[in-house]
């Protein structure tokens, strides 16, 4: 862990009057561990007051640069020992209400507190972070009490809750910041619906279409994006309390479904010593599909920003520079990052999936991965959604280029236009398409005229369908329908 970094990260990711200490207690995305009717410590206890610490370290594995604020917040240690704290408290009291332990156990109980410097210390000699963090809050309560903290639970009946609850609050933020990238699509797509522009397929003019309409695509993808990454939180909502094997050997299912309701999660219906990773590998595919429809648009903009093709630019600040050699440059460079980061989100879904096969009843392999796949999934998608929100809002748009690019080759977009007019005229597909091939390939020539200039000047072609010409080269002409995905996506237009 890097020192000296500790900081207030509250107001950092949320508005100031999204958040008050003395009516919320914790950041609204986190599951408050000391948010119930307790008694609390005297202040000196540093982790267990009526306000859980909002001064969160961030969590060691995540990079900064590519972490918000409240990302970091859900995977600090200091966090995830809380929510240890909270589910060992919760049990305690299942415990009481089942008689096994006496209620007058639970107000010293409450009071637990950590140091996670003490817990450092603890585990260096114990190896064993788990064990760590107990020895610690048991000296904190001491005897008798601390004899009932932990009683008949095994190491991931903490890990597992804590983790699921954990990534319940990062698919919140990320729910959150990606439904702001689709908003700012829907607004671009309705704002360009009547934008030419030419369609490409394999890098090459193909046929018009509208800016507007690419743009609808994004945001049907991203509303895919969102119900499949509802669908992994609900999967990955399920914690567990049943001991060593998951046999309920040594607790009661009463206390599991007790600690389970009280953190928001479901009681997985069977797990081992482990909730099954396959549930885990789902939240990261999901997350993994979710970076691959935000780099799809990305990728999209960083091809219209080409010198050559130039109908659409990411945002670029008046002192901002593109290259430390070149003053000309303006670099896609928000949206060259998001396409890397999809990547390294798409490696971690391939350790999500080794992790899914583990020792009989749990061995220990997953763990170390997670710990760094998780954490670094949630910050890099998360990340991703506000640097494309940027993007989106701020885009440079030139439907004036987009117009210029149509006329690519003096119209050969209208190709399959004049084949089908020709054909049309009862000439045959075959000597159709070698007609307006041959024009093509002609007009595309560096020196080349243009597509229609050249059908002009076949005596066939005017003969057969010279009267339709300017009604073959109308843009809108097979544009009709369009509209249909604009209603279909429910973007405020009805299709004719």
């Amino acid at each position: 862990m890097v020192t000296g970094f500790r900081r207030h990260l509250a107001n950092d990711y949320r508005r100031e009057s999204e958040f008050d200490s003395e009516r919320h207690g914790c950041p609204q995305h986190l599951v408050c561990p000391l948010g119930r009717s307790t008694t609390f410590a005297p202040a000196c206890r540093r982790y267990n007051r009526p306000v859980p610490s909002v001064h969160w370290e961030p969590a060691p594995l995540l990079i900064e640069r590519y972490s918000p604020p409240a990302i970091r917040a859900v995977w600090a240690d200091q966090h995830r020992y809380e929510l240890f704290l909270h589910i060992e408290i919760l049990a305690c009291e299942a415990w009481a209400r089942l008689g096994r332990i006496p209620e007058s156990a639970l107000a010293r109980i409450r009071k637990a507190g950590f140091d996670e410097a003490r817990i450092a210390e603890v585990e260096a000699t114990v190896g064993h972070d788990v064990v760590a963090f107990l020895t610690v809050v048991n000296e904190s309560i001491g005897q008798p009490e601390a004899r009932y903290v932990h009683l008949g639970m095994t190491s991931q009946d903490l890990n597992d809750n804590a983790m699921a609850v954990q990534l319940v609050e990062s698919s919140r933020l990320i729910a959150g910041d990606l439904g702001k990238v689709r908003e700012a699509a829907a607004d671009l797509a309705v704002r360009h619906r009547k934008t030419l522009m030419a369609g490409r397929t394999h890098g090459v003019v193909a046929e018009p279409t509208t800016f507007g309409f690419k743009v609808a695509g994004w945001v049907a993808e991203l509303d895919r994006a969102l119900e499949r990454l509802e669908r992994a939180t609900s999967e990955i909502a399920v914690g567990r309390v049943s001991g060593a094997v998951g046999t309920h050997a040594t607790v009661d299912p009463r206390v599991e479904e007790y600690v389970c309701a009280a953190l928001g999660l479901k009681p997985d219906p069977i797990s081992t010593q482990v909730i099954a990773r396959d549930r885990h590998a789902a939240f990261m595919s999901a997350l993994a599909l979710a970076a691959g429809t935000l780099e799809r648009i990305a990728l999209e903009i960083r091809h219209l920003q080409r010198s050559e093709v130039g109908e659409a630019f990411e945002p670029f600040g008046k002192e901002q520079k593109g290259s430390s050699a070149m003053p000309h440059k303006r670099n896609p460079v928000i949206t060259e990052r998001v396409c890397g980061l999809a990547r390294v989100v798409r490696g971690h879904l391939v350790t999500a999936l080794e992790n899914t096969g583990l020792w009989h009843e749990r061995d220990i392999s997953h763990s170390s991965a997670e710990r760094i796949v998780f954490p670094d999934a949630c910050a890099a998608v998360d990340y991703m959604a506000l640097e494309m929100t940027k993007v989106l809002t701020g885009l440079e748009v030139r439907p004036a280029r987009m117009l210029r690019n149509l006329q690519f080759g003096g119209g050969v977009v209208f190709s399959q236009r004049v084949l089908l007019a020709l054909v049309d005229s009862d000439m045959s597909r075959e000597d159709a398409y070698l007609v307006v091939q041959k024009a093509a390939m002609k007009a595309l020539e560096d020196d080349g005229q243009g597509f229609r200039a050249l059908l002009e000047k076949d005596p066939e072609v005017m003969k057969r369908i010279g009267g339709r010409l300017d009604e073959i080269f109308d843009p809108w002409a097979g544009l009709e329908h369009t509209d249909l995905a604009y209603e279909r996506l429910q973007l405020g237009v009805k299709a004719r």
